[in-house]
């Protein structure tokens, strides 16, 4: 037997190859590669709690909404305060816009970093075992470090991220990410409590034969996303939708499809977020070769007005989403 086939290397952990980019840029300081392992660590403990949500009671209803008006689930809650507390112990970030909180969250205002982020997004999957995940943007502030957090520092538009990424939370654990410079991969090994590089420069096919969408709003819809939905089943693509944003993006990147969230009757500006859902996978989706967009304008080129912002929302491979465009464009002239 060879001696090598004993011990088999185990890949590039998500420390080595954040270390290893980091070299790459002449003036880096070390900051954003403490904060990308700071999310890291608070996905590895998200994971931990989610794996043993149904021995422990920390599944269902926390009792109240959040900003949103939306119902809490206890994980919601618990994945918000653990990666605040990571982000915070970190002493990489000034401040935090989540989900689950109305207001900003101030850190160190000594730092540069600001963190804008869904803590655990598919709420209404947790219960049933279905993958759910975490999203996240990093801008830096534009304010004088040292001094206190302004809604100007907040209020970016996606073009000015450093760096994107999510956590998914399935079959197995995966944290995919770019700092602008390609899309990469990383798989939880349990057993070593480490991510592992396993997708290097991860690209989305051009064209899809997925189409992802909740057709049961189908006629809160307005017309041109009923019209392209039906245009749709006429060209025989598959349907598929899990509900759980960062699962729908994930598939539909690797395989090739197109996900939608559009604006509806008792949504008018849709229901997705600009700051910590939109343009954390519109970065990403870009970085591999698809497109983003509210149906009129690509979404990294909103100016966000307030922390909460939502929009209407279309993503995934790029002539799948050029050919929503055509249907939006065409209702819109008619």
């Amino acid at each position: 037997m060879n001696k090598n086939s004993l011990g088999l290397p185990i890949g590039t952990t998500l420390d080595r190859f954040i270390k290893k980019k980091q070299d790459e840029f002449e003036f880096a300081t070390g900051e954003l590669s403490q904060l990308l392992r700071d999310i890291a660590l608070a996905g590895k403990i998200i994971n931990r709690e989610v794996n043993k949500s149904g021995l422990l009671d920390i599944t269902g209803a926390y009792g109240s909404k959040n900003v949103q008006g939306e119902d809490q689930q206890k994980l919601d809650v618990i994945a918000n305060i653990r990666f605040i507390r990571a982000l915070r112990n970190g002493g990489q970030v000034c401040a935090v816009v989540s989900e689950e909180d109305e207001e900003i969250v101030h850190l160190n205002p000594h730092c540069r970093y600001i963190v804008a982020i869904d803590p655990l997004d598919g709420s209404s999957n947790i219960d049933v075992n279905v993958s759910i995940g975490t999203i996240f943007s990093i801008y830096r502030r534009t304010s004088p470090i040292g001094g206190p957090v302004t809604e100007k520092d907040i209020l970016q538009p996606g073009t000015e991220q450093v760096a994107a990424g999510y956590i998914l939370y399935g079959s197995s654990t995966m944290l995919v990410y770019t700092t602008g410079h390609g899309v990469n991969g990383f798989t939880l090994e349990p057993s070593l409590g480490e991510f592992v590089l396993s997708h290097t420069n991860m690209t989305c096919p051009e064209d899809g034969e997925i189409y992802s969408i909740n057709e049961g709003s189908f006629h809160q819809f307005d017309k041109s996303i009923q019209d392209y939905t039906n245009w749709c089943k006429d060209q025989g693509m598959t349907a598929r939708y899990i509900g759980s944003l960062v699962a729908d993006y994930h598939r539909n990147m690797l395989k090739g499809g197109v996900y939608l969230y559009p604006n509806t009757k008792k949504a008018r500006e849709g229901k997705l977020r600009l700051l910590y859902e939109c343009n954390a996978l519109a970065f990403i989706a870009e970085q591999a070769g698809g497109m983003a967009t509210n149906g009129s304008k690509r979404i990294l080129e909103i100016a966000p007005t307030t922390f909460h912002q939502r929009t209407p929302f279309y993503i995934g491979s790029k002539n799948m989403v050029e050919k929503v465009v055509e249907f939006v464009a065409e209702k819109a002239e008619a």
